[in-house]
């Protein structure tokens, strides 16, 4: 019965087993861990953290702030008092009020109707009756002042009124424009309710120094006191600009770490409650509006990052391990932007480490999947922070960061790096200061530098761990693999100098062809210089260190020299495996030869045992190259050896044996699962014809006599 239980249980352990180990499956699962950690790390203020305490209740223990904390809400009630008060202040100031010229444009509006409606009736009255008895009021001249009471709300006396009917034209013209002239001089200046008692006075001054007929100058009067108005408004964008600088003039309210809120024994009252909620430290139960914005955020982001690598870097998306680091990237920066948050201080978000994720990424994976990774992490830093200088800085100091980096060759250079960042994020603060009138910002701008120099600092530390978590190899670890006293190396010079020089050859061959076909030239030589080390356990069985020595194969059967000469290549990765060498250099050991046949040994085969020898076992146990750069040293590493053998060497011949062997690797399929195309073969031939030249050509042959005449001059000198 036991067994026919387990049976079941077995088969879908296996089956989960057998799709775990599918590549997508591990990419969902490490998608789905780094949606959790970005996820979980920016719902932390909207989870609820805090005490949950009700009024009337008795608290039973000491409340205290776990930190120096600004109460935001005490620190806006006392920026709105100040931003009323300066507001009240200003409506009693009189240099916030302005020309309302809509008042302007009224009085003048009035004046031209009420001269318009006294100019109709002087044409009615001279038209009907030039023989008027100018000592009783006139039927035209109460039908005049009925119609300004009623059209411009202006009442003057019968006698003023008749006085401009009867008046002659010049006088009336000269009443006319001199009231018109007076009147808007004085209303386009400023007239406050302070003003109006004196109005009168100084009309009649001003109308008895004009040229107005003296008769008529106290009917201007009364017009001008029923024209004239206080004309001044309150500038609103001026009192709204006081509102804002007394609002920013006022500090914020701290409450000191370890204050104590509510003392133990205390009845919990309103104030309490207000405080707790103040300082952020009430407990009132999830916002899940809140929750479901950022998870949206959060699936838009990373659904646009993978989309994104998928169609510019693909081979991220194949590899778990860099996938991996590239997840580990965002969620280390983002945590380390949430801590920064929950301190106290508002220009602490300056020293968010985005720079520090562009570095890593471009070092270790590519500068396009640091462009991206430095654009998501900016994004997640604004959301955090809520502050667009931030995303301005992260996004600009990371992409020069990027830039800096993606040559880097010595660790001493990041440092450089890092004051390029520092200098920039200073720029930046400096921009957004000058931008907002925020002197604070500049005045801290030296927050900028340090985020520089943290962020340089944090990368070299960082580096050798993730390089050696994740198995990605950086251009600063592959140049110190080229050290010569790496104690590979210095086996491979003292005990096999034959391979080693081939090695270096192999590598200055590699590099060349690798730089013009746009490979990384750098893992090309690195590779190469490893290429061959598994030869140090049996050097003598090489011919290039044979050095005149008899050659052991001569002694043996061709199958076990077949057997000896492959088995380097397992020889080589047990000393790789024993020297910890990185991954992406192991390849190199194992694809160098591909599945390629030993020719020599395999036609010796075929002299001795004609029609009993199998062609598979004198072929190397492969894999194929699977990268550009792997098939570059193959194809080295066959084309120095036999350039090498040449008795003669021309240029000539170096180019046509150099076009045959890659032409025979290529026709061998030996090529068929690297990116190498027909146009990159042309040009790693170019490349390689044109370094061997260089090395094997021909030199002048000095006579025997001169050349010993010269060296026994030498000796005596």
């Amino acid at each position: 019965m036991g067994k026919s239980k387990s049976k079941p249980w077995t088969k879908v352990k296996q089956n989960l087993k057998s799709k775990f180990e599918q590549n997508n499956v591990r990419q969902w699962v490490l998608a789905v861990l780094v949606f959790i950690g970005l996820f979980g790390i920016l719902s932390i203020n909207i989870s609820p953290i805090g005490y949950q305490v009700e009024v009337g209740e008795v608290v039973r223990q000491d409340i205290r702030v776990p930190r120096d904390m600004e109460n935001r809400a005490q620190t806006q009630r006392e920026q709105q008092k100040a931003a009323d008060r300066a507001e009240a202040e200003a409506k009693t100031d009189p240099k916030f009020y302005i020309v309302n010229h809509a008042v302007v444009v009224e009085a003048s509006e009035r004046l031209e109707q009420l001269f318009a409606v006294i100019a109709d009736a002087r044409v009615q009255l001279h038209e009907t009756d030039e023989q008027f008895e100018q000592s009783e009021p006139t039927v035209q001249a109460e039908g005049v002042q009925r119609k300004l009471a009623q059209t411009v709300e202006i009442v003057l006396p019968i006698n003023y009124i008749e006085r401009l009917l009867f008046t002659d034209a010049l006088e009336y013209n000269t009443f006319v424009e001199e009231s018109k002239r007076i009147i808007m001089e004085q209303m386009q200046q400023r007239i406050s309710e302070a003003d109006s008692s004196q109005l009168p006075e100084r009309m009649r001054v001003l109308f008895a120094q004009s040229d107005i007929n003296f008769n008529l100058q106290e009917a201007a009067v009364q017009i001008a006191n029923q024209i004239i108005k206080p004309n001044l408004v309150l500038d609103h964008q001026a009192v709204e600009q006081q509102r804002l600088e007394a609002a920013r003039a006022v500090k914020p309210v701290i409450v000191k770490a370890g204050e104590i809120i509510i003392s133990d024994g205390t009845v919990v009252a309103e104030e309490h409650v207000q405080m707790l909620k103040d300082l952020g430290l009430y407990q009132e139960g999830i916002d899940y509006w809140s929750l479901l914005g950022l998870l949206i955020i959060v699936v838009l982001l990373l659904v646009l990052f993978a989309v994104s690598l998928y169609k510019y870097s693909p081979e991220i998306i194949k590899s778990e391990s860099r996938l991996a680091f590239v997840g580990s990237v965002l969620i280390l920066v983002t945590l380390i932007t949430k801590i920064l948050s929950l301190i106290n201080w508002l220009l602490i978000m300056y020293l968010t480490p985005i720079a520090l994720a562009g570095m890593l990424i471009t070092m270790l994976l590519d500068s396009r999947t640091g462009y991206l990774t430095v654009t998501v992490l900016s994004i997640i830093s604004g959301i955090i922070f809520q502050s667009l200088p931030l995303v301005a800085q992260g996004l600009i100091g990371g992409l020069i960061a990027i830039l800096s980096v993606s040559r880097v060759s010595q660790r001493s250079e990041l440092m450089r790096a890092g004051f390029i960042v520092g200098g920039s994020n200073i720029l930046v603060m400096m921009a957004f200061g000058l931008l907002q009138g925020d002197s604070n910002i500049m005045l801290h701008s030296y927050l900028g530098l340090l985020n520089g120099l943290i962020c340089s600092i944090s990368a070299i530390g960082l580096l050798p761990y993730f390089e050696s978590v994740f198995g990605i190899t950086s251009a600063i670890r592959l140049l110190e693999l080229t050290n010569p006293n790496h104690p590979l190396l210095r086996r491979l010079l003292m005990e096999t100098p034959g391979t080693y020089h081939h090695s270096i050859m192999v590598g200055n061959l590699a590099e060349a062809a690798a730089d013009a076909v746009g490979a990384d030239g750098l893992l090309a030589r690195v590779g190469a210089t490893f290429h061959d080390i598994g030869k140090v356990k049996r050097p003598i069985f090489f011919v290039e260190n044979q050095l005149g020595a008899d050659n052991p194969h001569d002694k043996i059967a061709p199958s076990l020299s077949t057997l000896i000469i492959t088995a380097h290549v397992k020889d080589g990765l047990e000393l790789a495996k024993e020297h910890k060498l990185p991954p992406v250099i192991t390849s190199f050991i194992t694809e160098h030869h591909g599945t390629d046949l030993v020719k020599y040994f395999y036609h010796r085969a075929l002299e001795t045992n004609e029609g009993t020898v199998k062609e598979s076992d004198f072929r190397y146990p492969g894999p194929k190259p699977q990268t550009k750069e792997t098939a570059i040293v193959s194809l080295a590493d066959a084309v120095e050896a036999a350039v090498r053998s040449l008795s003669k060497p021309t240029p000539g011949k170096i180019e046509g044996l150099v076009r045959k062997i890659i032409r025979d690797r290529l026709d061998d399929g030996q090529l068929d699962e690297s990116d190498l195309t027909f146009k990159d073969l042309n040009k790693i031939a170019d490349a390689f014809s044109k370094v061997l030249i260089g090395i094997f050509h021909g030199r002048v042959e000095y006579p025997e006599k001169i050349t010993r005449e010269e060296i026994e001059g030498k000796g005596k000198a």
